[in-house]
């Protein structure tokens, strides 16, 4: 089986985005790509922050009831729960890479699911924190 490739928020966010353009249509390409391979992971808190954001922040926000939906479509794709563990584990990442405790706690179920790539704008392109890749898809 091919190593799970994990997703942060502001993939999942853009897929969803109707005014993110081209992010949008690259964020969803990617999306399908792995789900389709089924190799993509992500976290509940993932799926929280996307609910906020798209629920309240973007410039059209998704009805609640199609925003469940899509967490509800991508629950299959947490494969790890977040414990006291992951929280402690997270503050290490944050303290050894010097990322945001949030980061940390991305960082530290994509390590926990044994993904090798971590799907984000948010951290630096080419980084290797916890024996995860950060790749950001935006890049040319």
């Amino acid at each position: 089986m091919t190593a799970p490739r994990f997703v942060d928020t502001n993939i999942l966010i853009y897929a969803h985005d109707r005014d993110a353009g081209d992010k949008r249509s690259r964020a969803k390409a990617l999306l399908v790509e792995l789900w389709e391979q089924g190799v993509g992971c992500l976290s509940v808190q993932v799926l929280q922050e996307f609910f906020v954001n798209v629920t309240r922040k973007i410039p059209q926000p998704l009805p609640t009831a199609e925003a469940r939906e899509v967490i509800r479509a991508y629950l299959p794709g947490v494969r790890v729960e977040t414990d006291g563990a992951r929280a402690i584990r997270a503050t290490e990442i944050a303290d050894a890479w010097h990322t945001s405790f949030w980061d940390g706690m991305i960082l530290a179920a994509a390590e926990k699911a044994g993904a090798t790539e971590l799907f984000s704008e948010d951290l630096q392109h080419g980084q290797r924190i916890a024996g995860v890749t950060i790749v950001n898809p935006f890049l040319p």
